[in-house]
Formats: C-alpha cells, sequence, structure tokens
C-alpha cells in the first residue's frame, strides 16, 4: 500500500470546496437569470431584495436535492445496491438541470402538496448507469 502525503489530500480538500463554491455560484446565476436577463429594478433596495431571493431560491433547490438523494441513498443501501450507492454519493446537491427555472409559476391555486415518497419511488426504478449519463 502506498500512503499519498498529506499536501495532497489538502490540494484535493482545498479543489473540492472550490468547485463546490463555483457550483453554488452558478446555481446561483441561474436563478438570478430572470427575464433573460433584462432585470429592470427601480432602486438599489430593490436590486438586493433580489439578491436574497435567489440566494432563498437556491437554497431550496439545495434541499430538495438533498432530501431526494438521501432517501435514494437510504434505499439503494437498504436493497444491498452497493454501486448505486457510490453513484448517488458522487451527485452534486447544488444541481439544477431537473429543475424549470423560466417557467411560468401562478401560486393562487390550491394544489396538492409535492408528495415525496411517490418521487423517490418513481427515481428508485432507475437504473443506476442512467443517473450515471446525466
Amino acid at each position: 500500500m502506498q500512503l499519498v502525503s498529506a499536501p495532497f489530500y489538502r490540494r484535493t480538500n482545498v479543489q473540492l470546496a472550490l468547485n463546490h463554491g463555483e457550483s453554488y455560484n452558478k446555481l446561483r446565476k441561474a436563478v438570478a437569470f430572470a427575464n433573460f436577463g433584462k432585470l429592470r429594478f427601480k432602486s438599489e433596495h430593490e436590486q438586493q431584495i433580489w439578491q436574497e431571493c435567489s440566494r432563498l431560491i437556491s437554497i431550496c433547490i439545495i434541499i430538495y436535492n438533498a432530501t431526494i438523494l438521501s432517501s435514494l441513498l437510504a434505499h439503494r443501501q437498504s436493497i444491498g445496491d452497493i454501486e448505486g450507492a457510490a453513484v448517488l454519493k458522487k451527485v452534486s446537491l447544488v444541481a439544477w438541470q431537473h429543475i424549470n427555472l423560466h417557467g411560468r409559476y401562478e401560486f393562487t391555486k390550491n394544489t396538492d402538496p409535492i408528495d415525496m415518497n411517490e418521487i423517490i419511488r418513481t427515481l428508485a426504478r432507475v437504473p443506476v448507469r442512467e443517473i450515471q449519463d446525466t
């Protein structure tokens, strides 16, 4: 067994942290890109409110992803799917390709709550190789 020096691990950890920060900043930029980049603020205060809202939305996406991935990981581990669990451990919580950031939303209608258990059951049927391709 060959030992790797401590500086290598520090560089690797620093690079991973930088990658996570960069991914979060890309998510924030994607969320903040409203009206196809044509933001119209009347004041600096409105601009600050929009920045805080984009942070909140970004955090909600990360929590949503964490909820789904944690449940999928627990499921894969419970059925003994070691390969599937290993793949899920590498999926970023900051991914947003599955989120419609530029849709039209209406919040006045009463809707049924999101059934996270149904989402997990559906995703649990997805083969591991499809997860790896995303």
